[in-house]
Protein backbone atom coordinates (compact mmCIF):
# COMPACT_ATOMS: atom_id res chain seq x y z
CA UNK A 1 0.00 0.00 0.00
CA UNK A 2 1.31 3.05 -1.21
CA UNK A 3 2.04 6.25 1.62
CA UNK A 4 0.60 9.65 0.24
CA UNK A 5 2.54 12.81 -0.14
CA UNK A 6 1.32 15.74 1.32
CA UNK A 7 2.72 18.53 -1.22
CA UNK A 8 3.14 22.31 1.25
CA UNK A 9 1.47 24.75 -0.80
CA UNK A 10 4.19 27.31 1.01
CA UNK A 11 7.17 26.12 0.85
CA UNK A 12 9.73 26.44 4.10
CA UNK A 13 12.10 29.54 4.18
CA UNK A 14 14.55 26.67 4.24
CA UNK A 15 13.10 25.21 1.22
CA UNK A 16 12.67 28.30 -0.81
CA UNK A 17 16.35 29.24 -0.41
CA UNK A 18 17.20 25.61 -1.76
CA UNK A 19 15.30 26.31 -5.17
CA UNK A 20 17.41 29.54 -5.02
CA UNK A 21 20.33 27.91 -4.70
CA UNK A 22 18.76 25.16 -7.32
CA UNK A 23 18.49 28.49 -9.74
CA UNK A 24 21.62 30.41 -9.36
CA UNK A 25 22.67 30.18 -13.09
CA UNK A 26 19.75 31.75 -13.59
CA UNK A 27 20.27 34.57 -10.83
CA UNK A 28 24.01 35.13 -11.88
CA UNK A 29 22.23 35.48 -15.47
CA UNK A 30 19.94 37.83 -14.46
CA UNK A 31 22.31 39.94 -12.53
CA UNK A 32 24.44 40.26 -16.24
CA UNK A 33 20.80 41.27 -17.54
CA UNK A 34 20.78 44.25 -15.12
CA UNK A 35 24.14 44.93 -15.86
CA UNK A 36 24.11 45.09 -19.46
CA UNK A 37 20.60 46.90 -19.52
CA UNK A 38 21.41 49.69 -17.04
CA UNK A 39 24.05 50.70 -19.35
CA UNK A 40 22.83 49.48 -23.23
CA UNK A 41 23.65 52.23 -25.58
CA UNK A 42 25.87 54.09 -23.42
CA UNK A 43 29.08 55.52 -24.20
CA UNK A 44 30.83 55.44 -21.03
CA UNK A 45 29.26 52.05 -19.61
CA UNK A 46 30.45 51.11 -16.45
CA UNK A 47 32.73 54.23 -16.32
CA UNK A 48 29.46 56.05 -14.76
CA UNK A 49 29.70 53.76 -11.64
CA UNK A 50 32.56 55.77 -11.24
CA UNK A 51 31.35 59.24 -12.07
CA UNK A 52 28.48 58.97 -9.71
CA UNK A 53 30.08 58.64 -6.26
CA UNK A 54 32.63 61.53 -8.18
CA UNK A 55 30.35 63.84 -8.61
CA UNK A 56 28.68 63.48 -5.10
CA UNK A 57 32.62 63.87 -4.30
CA UNK A 58 32.80 67.35 -5.77
CA UNK A 59 29.76 68.80 -4.57
CA UNK A 60 29.82 67.73 -0.82
CA UNK A 61 33.43 68.67 -0.38
CA UNK A 62 32.71 72.34 -1.89
CA UNK A 63 29.68 72.66 -0.19
CA UNK A 64 30.85 71.22 3.39
CA UNK A 65 34.33 72.52 2.72
CA UNK A 66 33.98 76.38 1.35
CA UNK A 67 30.21 77.00 1.74
CA UNK A 68 29.59 75.18 5.78
CA UNK A 69 33.15 74.69 6.73
CA UNK A 70 33.15 71.62 8.59
CA UNK A 71 36.85 71.45 8.94
CA UNK A 72 37.19 67.47 8.99
CA UNK A 73 40.42 66.72 7.66
CA UNK A 74 40.57 64.85 4.22
CA UNK A 75 36.78 65.23 4.20
CA UNK A 76 36.35 63.44 0.71
CA UNK A 77 37.95 60.04 2.38
CA UNK A 78 35.52 60.57 5.03
CA UNK A 79 32.63 60.92 2.86
CA UNK A 80 33.34 58.51 0.46
CA UNK A 81 34.12 55.58 3.01
CA UNK A 82 30.08 56.47 4.17
CA UNK A 83 28.67 57.83 1.00
CA UNK A 84 29.82 54.27 -1.19
CA UNK A 85 28.23 52.17 1.68
CA UNK A 86 24.91 54.23 1.19
CA UNK A 87 24.74 54.06 -2.62
CA UNK A 88 25.38 50.12 -2.26
CA UNK A 89 21.72 50.17 0.33
CA UNK A 90 20.14 53.24 -1.71
CA UNK A 91 20.82 51.62 -5.14
CA UNK A 92 19.85 47.53 -3.86
CA UNK A 93 17.11 48.36 -2.10
CA UNK A 94 15.31 50.80 -4.94
CA UNK A 95 16.40 48.30 -7.44
CA UNK A 96 15.01 45.34 -5.50
CA UNK A 97 11.06 46.93 -4.60
CA UNK A 98 11.03 47.82 -8.15
CA UNK A 99 12.47 44.58 -9.70
CA UNK A 100 8.94 41.82 -9.41
CA UNK A 101 6.64 44.47 -11.28
CA UNK A 102 9.60 45.99 -13.82
CA UNK A 103 9.72 41.68 -15.10
CA UNK A 104 5.87 41.57 -14.94
CA UNK A 105 6.44 39.47 -18.90
CA UNK A 106 8.69 37.20 -17.10
CA UNK A 107 6.97 36.78 -13.94
CA UNK A 108 3.75 35.41 -16.17
CA UNK A 109 5.30 33.63 -18.12
CA UNK A 110 8.57 31.76 -17.00
CA UNK A 111 8.57 29.21 -13.68
CA UNK A 112 11.20 30.19 -11.56
CA UNK A 113 12.05 31.17 -7.82
CA UNK A 114 10.29 35.03 -8.16
CA UNK A 115 12.93 35.89 -4.95
CA UNK A 116 15.53 35.68 -7.78
CA UNK A 117 14.13 38.99 -9.29
CA UNK A 118 14.87 41.14 -6.49
CA UNK A 119 18.43 39.28 -5.70
CA UNK A 120 19.43 40.05 -9.00
CA UNK A 121 18.89 44.21 -8.40
CA UNK A 122 21.08 43.37 -5.42
CA UNK A 123 23.89 41.38 -6.51
CA UNK A 124 24.10 44.00 -9.62
CA UNK A 125 24.03 46.94 -7.23
CA UNK A 126 26.58 44.84 -5.49
CA UNK A 127 29.04 45.13 -8.75
CA UNK A 128 28.33 48.66 -9.03
CA UNK A 129 29.76 49.13 -5.14
CA UNK A 130 33.51 47.12 -6.04
CA UNK A 131 33.52 49.71 -9.17
CA UNK A 132 32.98 52.20 -6.95
CA UNK A 133 35.92 51.24 -4.48
CA UNK A 134 38.03 52.35 -7.33
CA UNK A 135 37.11 55.74 -6.58
CA UNK A 136 37.99 55.33 -2.89
CA UNK A 137 41.19 54.04 -3.57
CA UNK A 138 42.26 56.59 -5.68
CA UNK A 139 41.23 59.04 -3.43
CA UNK A 140 43.33 57.38 -0.37
CA UNK A 141 46.10 57.46 -2.81
CA UNK A 142 45.49 61.16 -3.81
CA UNK A 143 45.06 62.23 -0.38
CA UNK A 144 47.75 59.52 0.99
CA UNK A 145 45.36 58.98 3.46
CA UNK A 146 46.40 56.02 5.87
CA UNK A 147 43.88 53.33 6.95
CA UNK A 148 43.56 51.06 10.07
CA UNK A 149 44.66 47.91 9.59
CA UNK A 150 43.45 46.50 12.94
CA UNK A 151 39.82 47.64 11.71
CA UNK A 152 40.09 46.48 8.35
CA UNK A 153 39.36 43.03 8.43
CA UNK A 154 35.65 44.23 9.80
CA UNK A 155 35.10 45.90 6.31
CA UNK A 156 33.69 42.25 4.81
CA UNK A 157 32.33 41.70 7.72
CA UNK A 158 29.96 44.68 7.42
CA UNK A 159 29.47 44.31 3.60
CA UNK A 160 28.03 40.97 4.32
CA UNK A 161 25.80 42.44 6.90
CA UNK A 162 24.39 45.50 4.54
CA UNK A 163 24.12 42.78 1.84
CA UNK A 164 21.90 40.96 4.28
CA UNK A 165 20.13 43.79 5.37
CA UNK A 166 19.41 44.88 1.66
CA UNK A 167 18.03 41.58 0.88
CA UNK A 168 15.63 41.34 3.69
CA UNK A 169 13.83 44.23 2.83
CA UNK A 170 14.55 43.74 -0.54
CA UNK A 171 12.51 40.62 -0.70
CA UNK A 172 9.78 41.89 2.11
CA UNK A 173 9.30 45.11 -0.39
CA UNK A 174 9.09 43.02 -3.76
CA UNK A 175 6.22 41.33 -3.14
CA UNK A 176 4.14 44.53 -1.50
CA UNK A 177 5.06 46.16 -4.03
CA UNK A 178 3.52 44.14 -6.32
CA UNK A 179 -0.16 44.99 -4.66
CA UNK A 180 0.91 48.60 -3.43
CA UNK A 181 2.74 50.35 -6.53
CA UNK A 182 2.80 53.51 -4.16
CA UNK A 183 5.92 51.40 -2.17
CA UNK A 184 8.46 51.78 -4.95
CA UNK A 185 7.55 55.87 -4.33
CA UNK A 186 7.40 55.42 -0.76
CA UNK A 187 10.80 53.87 -0.38
CA UNK A 188 12.58 56.71 -2.93
CA UNK A 189 11.16 59.17 -0.61
CA UNK A 190 12.29 57.07 2.38
CA UNK A 191 15.56 56.35 1.63
CA UNK A 192 16.31 60.67 0.67
CA UNK A 193 15.64 61.16 4.44
CA UNK A 194 17.55 57.72 5.73
CA UNK A 195 20.34 59.70 4.21
CA UNK A 196 20.22 62.44 6.43
CA UNK A 197 19.52 60.48 9.27
CA UNK A 198 23.18 58.49 8.38
CA UNK A 199 26.35 60.04 9.46
CA UNK A 200 27.72 60.52 6.21
CA UNK A 201 28.43 63.94 6.04
CA UNK A 202 28.39 65.04 9.38
CA UNK A 203 30.33 63.47 12.46
CA UNK A 204 28.88 60.94 14.45
CA UNK A 205 31.27 61.76 17.17
CA UNK A 206 29.48 65.62 17.17
CA UNK A 207 25.61 64.47 17.53
CA UNK A 208 26.16 62.29 20.70
CA UNK A 209 28.40 61.70 23.69
CA UNK A 210 29.34 57.91 24.08
CA UNK A 211 27.27 55.99 26.20
CA UNK A 212 24.18 58.81 25.80
CA UNK A 213 20.52 58.71 24.66
CA UNK A 214 21.38 60.30 21.78
CA UNK A 215 24.09 58.02 20.98
CA UNK A 216 21.61 54.71 21.54
CA UNK A 217 19.19 56.45 19.41
CA UNK A 218 21.11 57.23 16.50
CA UNK A 219 22.18 53.38 16.64
CA UNK A 220 18.88 52.51 15.71
CA UNK A 221 19.23 52.99 12.67
CA UNK A 222 21.08 49.92 11.22
CA UNK A 223 22.64 51.43 8.55
CA UNK A 224 24.91 53.77 10.83
CA UNK A 225 26.44 50.84 12.57
CA UNK A 226 28.01 49.57 8.93
CA UNK A 227 28.59 52.94 7.85
CA UNK A 228 30.65 53.58 11.25
CA UNK A 229 32.81 50.24 10.89
CA UNK A 230 33.73 51.59 7.33
CA UNK A 231 34.88 55.13 8.48
CA UNK A 232 36.87 53.30 11.53
CA UNK A 233 38.40 51.67 8.91
CA UNK A 234 39.26 53.38 6.00
CA UNK A 235 39.27 57.35 7.06
CA UNK A 236 40.15 56.26 11.33
CA UNK A 237 40.62 59.85 12.17
CA UNK A 238 39.27 59.91 15.88
CA UNK A 239 39.50 63.65 16.25
CA UNK A 240 39.00 67.11 14.47
CA UNK A 241 39.80 70.53 15.13
CA UNK A 242 35.98 71.40 16.57
CA UNK A 243 35.76 67.78 18.41
CA UNK A 244 35.17 64.03 17.88
CA UNK A 245 34.69 62.62 14.44
CA UNK A 246 34.33 58.88 15.05
CA UNK A 247 33.91 57.02 18.30
CA UNK A 248 36.86 55.44 20.21
CA UNK A 249 35.66 51.91 20.06
CA UNK A 250 36.82 48.59 20.20
CA UNK A 251 36.83 46.17 17.29
CA UNK A 252 35.04 44.13 19.74
CA UNK A 253 32.37 47.11 20.01
CA UNK A 254 32.25 47.13 16.37
CA UNK A 255 31.64 43.84 15.91
CA UNK A 256 29.14 43.41 18.56
CA UNK A 257 27.13 46.34 16.61
CA UNK A 258 27.38 44.29 13.45
CA UNK A 259 26.45 41.06 15.15
CA UNK A 260 23.26 42.99 16.43
CA UNK A 261 22.34 44.41 12.65
CA UNK A 262 23.01 41.21 11.45
CA UNK A 263 20.21 39.44 13.99
CA UNK A 264 17.68 41.25 13.19
CA UNK A 265 18.16 41.37 9.23
CA UNK A 266 18.06 37.65 9.44
CA UNK A 267 15.06 37.66 11.57
CA UNK A 268 13.78 40.53 8.69
CA UNK A 269 14.33 38.10 6.29
CA UNK A 270 12.29 35.14 7.73
CA UNK A 271 9.62 37.34 7.77
CA UNK A 272 10.21 39.04 4.20
CA UNK A 273 10.51 35.23 3.05
CA UNK A 274 7.12 34.30 4.67
CA UNK A 275 5.09 36.90 3.45
CA UNK A 276 7.08 36.46 -0.43
CA UNK A 277 5.84 33.01 0.10
CA UNK A 278 2.18 34.15 0.97
CA UNK A 279 1.83 36.71 -1.84
CA UNK A 280 3.51 35.54 -4.99
CA UNK A 281 0.93 33.09 -5.74
CA UNK A 282 -1.22 35.58 -7.59
CA UNK A 283 1.83 38.12 -8.63
CA UNK A 284 0.77 37.10 -12.30
CA UNK A 285 -3.20 38.08 -11.61
CA UNK A 286 -1.73 41.45 -10.06
CA UNK A 287 0.61 42.07 -12.90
Amino acid sequence: MSVPVVVSARPSVGARLRRVWVYRELLAGMVRKELKVKYKDSVLGFAWSLLNPALYLLVFWFVFQFVLENNVPDFPIYLLSGLLVWNLFAGALGGATASVVSNAGLVKKVAFPREILPLASIGAAVVHFFLQVIVLLLALAGFRHGIDWAYVPLVPIALMVLVMLAVALGILLSAVNVYLRDIQHIVELLLLAWFWFTPIVWQFGQLAEPGSDREQLALLNPITSIVLTFQRALYAELDGPTGPILPDWTVGHHLALLGAVALFAVVLFAVGEAVFGRLEGSFAEEL
